[in-house]
């Protein structure tokens, strides 16, 4: 059996993190840690453990599967960390190997495919958010909307909107083109809000009945589905 992978640190509120900072912390921890450093990869692995969690839990379809997915992620890095050499930030290295293991997975799966149940599969991806995200405040979950979204649509904004990934990131991560990542990630963004647009809708009266006038004004749209 292989060991367990140490889970990330307990905190309490997660900072914002500074994309360009923190990316070349992390690949400076993964270049000591391909030296040997035990300290070195225990800290990586920390690091990088709830982008790996958050990003296969949007890509698999088994919400039951996201912690095997990010284990095995972290194994297959590890067994390849010596022919890491820091010309991509590891983040970056590390989301593309959690990709092939998800892409693995599946056609390991194929011969005995299995319908996920949407309600726990929906659970599982919501808990994966921090729960501040716009949207959650009106009883609108972000991860619902992204699961009716096409998938390399989704994966795109998952991607570049929540995991943060520059365009040439999410494109070698992916290995796409940058401008189809930015294609599929403005249509991802237009469905989401067309989606927001639909679920957050007055339900519809007969007419000639009014109770109240027309209804409020519209609620403003998530910022992570605007965002730029």
């Amino acid at each position: 059996m292989t060991p367990a992978l140490p889970p990330p640190p307990a905190t309490g509120k997660r900072t914002p993190r500074d994309p360009h900072g923190a990316d070349e912390r992390v690949t400076c921890l993964a270049l000591a840690a391909r030296s040997g450093d035990a300290e070195a990869v225990d800290r990586f692995i920390r690091a990088l453990h709830h982008d790996v969690r958050r990003y296969v839990a949007f890509l698999s379809p088994d919400p039951q599967a996201a912690d095997d997915l990010t284990q095995d992620t972290f194994l297959r890095a590890l067994g390849s960390l010596h022919r890491f050499e820091g010309r991509s930030s590891a983040r970056t290295w590390l989301l593309s190997i959690a990709r092939r293991t998800v892409v693995d997975s599946l056609r390991h799966a194929a011969a005995r495919p299995r319908l996920a149940d949407r309600h726990d599969w929906q659970s599982a991806a919501e808990q994966s958010q921090p729960r501040g995200l716009p949207g959650f405040d009106d009883g609108i979950a972000l991860a619902d909307l992204l699961a009716a979204v096409p998938a390399e649509r989704r994966e795109a904004f998952v991607l570049t909107q929540l995991l943060g990934l520059r365009y040439a990131e999410a494109a070698a991560v992916t290995g796409t083109p940058v401008g189809t990542v930015r294609s599929r990630v403005a249509r991802a963004r237009s469905a989401l809000v067309e989606l927001l647009r639909e679920a957050e809708a007055p339900a519809a009266r007969p007419s000639g009945t009014g109770h109240g006038g027309t209804g409020g004004a519209p609620r403003p749209v998530p910022e992570a589905a605007t965002a730029a």
